[in-house]
């Protein structure tokens, strides 16, 4: 099986499956130009997917990020912290990560924005991973979400990789982004979103 005409194949079939916003989304975001109210809103996105379905944090993220202030500002979120989690209970009921999120909040309005960012551009992986629920996995989810060129080692992609006889996840998105053209980061959401849908059913191509 000839690898890139499985990530051609596999990245026309999430496009064809109405996942195309998804691409161009990741291929927008650049660490340098992220704002504030953007870093809060995706750093609680990873907080919540973690160890739940995408689709499941979706449903209720909108309400959520009203909850928390629409993520206006880490000192907005810290002077209604109380408020931010109690009414976000409503629809999520996990009061560890509503708390880690207004905690990351309390982090950033500590630190202010631009010295935090400053130390996110110089080590983005050991800074992320200094944040709540922000783990080894989740610090380059996040990574990503935020533009860095990294691939995160998830279930799905740890199975691809050891499928395709690569030592790593960022070895086969590596590989995989000199051959196509895409960013690492591209590179991820295309390998994630074809075997959250597909699983490694299908790899047959030739």
């Amino acid at each position: 099986m000839r690898l890139d005409m499985f990530y051609s194949q596999a990245k026309k079939e999430i496009i064809s499956r109405g996942f195309a916003s998804e691409i161009e989304w990741q291929e927008q975001q650049v660490p340098e130009i992220i704002s504030e109210s953007f870093f809060l809103q995706e750093a609680a996105w990873v907080v919540y997917c973690s160890g739940f379905r995408e689709a499941t944090v979706r449903r209720c993220f909108d309400f959520i990020s009203l909850c928390f202030c629409d993520w206006c500002s880490a000192s907005e979120i810290v002077k209604n912290k109380n408020k931010c989690v109690s009414t976000a209970m409503y629809v999520f009921n996990n009061k560890r990560k509503h708390d880690a999120v207004a905690k990351i909040a309390q982090k950033i309005a500590n630190c202010g924005f631009n010295e935090y960012k400053h130390q996110l551009l110089c080590q983005p992986i050991q800074v992320l991973q200094e944040l709540p629920f922000i783990g080894k996995i989740t610090s380059y989810h996040l990574a990503k979400n935020l533009g860095f060129e990294v691939a995160k080692p998830d279930r799905h992609l740890v199975r691809l990789k050891d499928f395709f006889g690569f030592s790593s996840v960022t070895k086969l998105c590596q590989h995989l982004s000199e051959i196509s053209g895409d960013p690492v980061r591209v590179v991820d959401i295309v390998l994630w979103r074809y075997m959250e849908q597909n699983g490694l059913r299908n790899l047959t191509w030739h």
